[in-house]
């Protein structure tokens, strides 16, 4: 299928139909495989060399393994008929979109908060956040599903879409293989230190490009978004980028903090430990719902925005290739 047809269709498809847990999904596949792998390669006291060069292993081996499945997929079906090749193609792009997902997710974080229902609103919170909920206030809840729509933004939306349009489902489908190798292993806690150190650099490395897109993407949103300031987004996220402890969740974060006009980063608490952040937009104050409500109303046009730059990605290449 046409890359310029393909992703637009695709986001409508997740528009529509979201992330149905009923059926399954190729990330889960792949969580099972890295569980799987991780089990057969690890072994206890092993050393610092054997436990970088096994999760080395295990990454290369999830993201070649998931890219050529894939492919295959595509070209078993495209050997039958055109047709159900272009559907193959379409729906393994559409499960590599999250939009739908991750404004469901929010929003029933935030219709919580309209309801004054704190407790609810945390474990709303819980299944999109790996911080601890339990203490959070109003604030800090609604700090926290900004960050989170931003930093989304980028790995659930703009990234998967920006390698479709490079290469398609085969290299959005190994990017979402990446993106599950670091959110399962690539901790920087004592069990995965050296063992996730390959996926967390690998990760790093493929979301640089799509972060800095997503916070432009953010900078173009306010433009057009009433109460945005696309100008303080700009600065914020010049100054502030570079603060957060990963090189790229803070790149739409700051630029998110600055169109809103909010605080955001500080410490969080994971698993009973309070782990101290830098701040970004520190002159602002501190996220109230209000804000979570246009931050998700962000997301939605950088979305579209990522659609589009995918789109014209897409038509450079085809113009580029030998007729």
């Amino acid at each position: 299928m046409n890359r310029c047809i393909l992703l637009p269709a695709a986001y409508l498809l997740d528009q529509l139909a979201g992330d149905p847990e009923c059926l399954p999904h190729p990330v889960r596949l792949i969580g099972f495989g890295i569980a799987r792998g991780e089990t057969a390669l690890r072994r206890p006291d092993q050393s610092v060399a054997v436990e970088l060069a096994s999760g080395a292993a295990l990454t290369a081996a999830i993201v070649f393994s998931t890219y050529f499945f894939t492919a295959e997929i595509i070209r078993q079906a495209n050997r039958r008929s055109t047709h159900l090749g272009d559907m193959a193609e379409l729906i393994l792009g559409w499960t590599c979109l999250a939009a739908r997902n991750l404004q469901q997710e929010t929003s029933a974080v935030v219709e919580a908060l309209a309801l004054d229902d704190i407790p609810l609103a945390r474990r709303r919170l819980s299944r999109i956040v790996g911080r601890d909920t339990q203490h959070l206030d109003d604030r800090e809840i609604s700090r926290a599903v900004i960050e989170t729509a931003a930093e989304s933004a980028s790995d659930g939306i703009m990234a998967p879409l920006f390698y479709m349009a490079l290469g398609g489902v085969p290299l959005a489908m190994a990017y979402k293989a990446v993106n599950t190798l670091d959110s399962m292993i690539g901790h920087a806690d004592s069990r995965y230190f050296y063992f996730g150190k390959a996926a967390a650099r690998l990760d790093d490395a493929a979301n640089y490009l799509p972060a800095r897109l997503t916070a432009f993407g953010i900078v173009a949103a306010a433009t057009v978004l009433r109460d945005a300031d696309p100008g303080a987004a700009m600065s914020i996220w010049l100054r502030d980028g570079d603060k957060h402890k990963s090189p790229n969740a803070g790149q739409p974060e700051s630029a998110m903090a600055g169109a809103l006009h909010v605080r955001l980063g500080g410490e969080n608490t994971y698993a009973g430990e309070v782990i101290p952040a830098s701040v970004m937009g520190q002159e602002f104050s501190a996220a109230e719902v209000g804000d979570s409500k246009k931050a998700i109303r962000m997301v939605s046009v950088v979305a579209c925005l990522g659609v589009g730059f995918g789109i014209l990605i897409s038509a450079v290449l085809n113009a580029r290739e030998p007729r």
